[in-house]
């Protein structure tokens, strides 16, 4: 029999999976009116919203990359940790059972997945007591994609476009604008940051995790960090990545920073990355009930409404399997395609597994999926998608224009674009990338009809497994097609240029 504690523990990780905050809808909603109608990064930000309409009307995760769950928990001094701890255990599996988190947890020896997000150190919780006599309970879910885009500087350093960053504020605000210049639209932009100045390794990536636990419109205290953090959200926009990448008027949402002490050897800046969905919510709950007192970070509600923009379909060009190799070199940067029939979903694991074994079903004219789904299984055996967003593509650069040729596929979806070994390979074999918009796996669930099946689901895991889903109306762009044209390339080579007219100093 579950607790109240372990109740209450469940609804905040359930809503923080499925309802954005109304400090982050305001982020986005300005956004979505700066983007120039019809264009890449409006269609993109349209579904974007779209999705997070969606994804609260049917408590449904956002994105189905909900993380490394990690709690941060002030509680009375004499409080009971140990129970706490267990409460929150249970809450994240009963979680993981009903779909609110995908099982996350693997571990890296036996590259096993535990099935319910416990494992060693999975979930996080940090302690801090407190002389208040309530406990407090904040969760951020942060994707793997946007934190593979953290980053962290060891002043002084050379960076591209910028030239020296020394041990300076000049420095510190030059490491800042590059790490918003490489995250790209891989950690799916628009973005918000947290920035950590000083400690040591460790501690710098922890500063600058804590720095996300703000509110977007609140003020530094301290004075010199204010007017940075004002700056570069005067500024970083001036790079035009836009969402997902595609160029745009919109690239950073958000940016808070943070300072503590250094050695007098090292000089770190930490920069967390986090995506569009911005998931991070808490609680105040009473320390012997357990019950909800308060939310945190829901100030005043924020309503969205489903967008008229989004993905026009009237002139999208229908692609089923199997596509011919004329069909797809006929294909240029920037057309909208519609899938139809069977796609088959492929990260990690299985990328590594085809280099050197034969595919479990034929994928010749074929199309793979850069996904790692939340599945749910009902009473009757059957699989459904519950989210269905794409995973980062950069991964499996190493492998795809190899797969691509041993195959014989035609299409690889996915999201950030990929480099010049897959580009010069899509060319040869006659392939091309077609970018999803990334994090929105309730507009992408409800292009899935029908699982068709399933391959290496014991072995790899829910994420890593092979799901062939039956899907309609599943629009992408095209970013990189077969005839050397690749938006991604563009976008970093211009957006680099931007970064070197912010080069001169700024602080005395």
């Amino acid at each position: 029999m579950s607790t109240q504690m372990q109740e209450s523990l469940l609804e905040l990780i359930t809503q923080t999976s499925t309802n954005l905050p109304p400090d982050v809808r305001r982020a986005i909603k300005k956004a979505q009116l700066q983007e120039e109608i019809g264009t890449r990064a409006s269609i993109a930000i349209d579904t974007i919203v779209d999705n997070i309409v969606s994804a609260e009307e049917d408590v449904q995760p956002i994105c189905q990359d909900t993380g490394m769950p990690t709690f941060i928990v002030h509680c009375p001094v004499g409080f009971n940790q140990l129970r706490m701890t267990e409460d929150i255990r249970a809450a994240v599996e009963e979680a993981t059972k009903l779909g609110k988190l995908r099982p996350n947890s693997v571990d890296p020896l036996t590259g096993k997945n535990s099935g319910n997000n416990l494992g060693a150190g999975t979930p996080v919780i940090h302690y801090h007591q407190w002389e208040r006599d309530e406990v407090e309970v904040r969760l951020i879910l942060k994707g793997g994609g946007c934190e593979n885009k953290n980053i962290q500087y060891a002043l002084p350093v050379e960076l591209p476009g910028l030239g020296r960053a020394g041990r300076d504020l000049e420095g510190i605000r030059k490491c800042i604008l590059h790490a918003v210049y490489q995250a790209q639209g891989q950690g799916c932009s628009a973005g918000f940051i947290g920035v950590g100045i000083g400690g040591d390794r460790t501690t710098g990536y922890e500063l600058a995790k804590e720095q996300l636990f703000r509110p977007l419109d609140d003020v530094n205290p301290n004075p010199t960090l204010a007017e940075l953090e004002q700056y570069i959200m005067d500024n970083a926009n001036h790079l035009e990545i836009g969402t997902m990448g595609f160029g745009g008027k919109v690239t950073l949402l958000g940016c808070k920073i943070g300072v503590m002490n250094r050695i007098p050897a090292s000089f770190y800046v930490s920069v967390a990355y986090n995506c569009w969905a911005f998931r991070r919510l808490g609680v105040v709950l009473d320390a012997t009930s357990g019950e909800i007192r308060s939310w945190l970070y829901r100030d005043k509600e924020e309503k969205m409404e489903r967008p008229t923009g989004g993905f026009s379909t009237d002139q999208a060009i229908v692609l089923k399997a199997p596509i011919s190799e004329e069909q797809i070199r006929s294909l240029k940067v920037g057309d909208v395609v519609l899938i139809e029939g069977e796609i088959h979903t492929g990260r990690d694991e299985l990328h590594k597994y085809l280099m050197k074994h034969d595919s479990p079903v034929s994928l010749q004219g074929g199309i793979i999926y850069h996904c790692g789904p939340v599945m749910m299984k009902d009473d009757a055996g059957e699989w459904h998608v519950t989210a269905a967003g794409p995973t980062t593509s950069s991964r499996e650069e190493p492998y795809q224009a190899d797969i691509i040729e041993k195959f014989g596929l035609r299409a690889v979806i996915g999201k950030g674009g990929m480099g010049a070994k897959t580009l010069a390979g899509l060319q040869k074999s006659g392939a091309v990338y077609l970018n999803a918009i990334g994090g929105a796996a309730q507009f992408y669930a409800r292009c899935v009809n029908k699982v068709n099946g399933v391959d290496f689901l014991d072995e790899f895991g829910v994420p890593e497994a092979m799901w062939h889903l039956e899907v309609k109306g599943f629009p992408a762009i095209v970013t990189m097609d077969a005839h050397g044209n690749s938006l991604h390339k563009d976008v970093d080579e211009a957006s680099l240029l931007k970064l070197g007219d912010l080069k001169d100093p700024v602080f005395a």
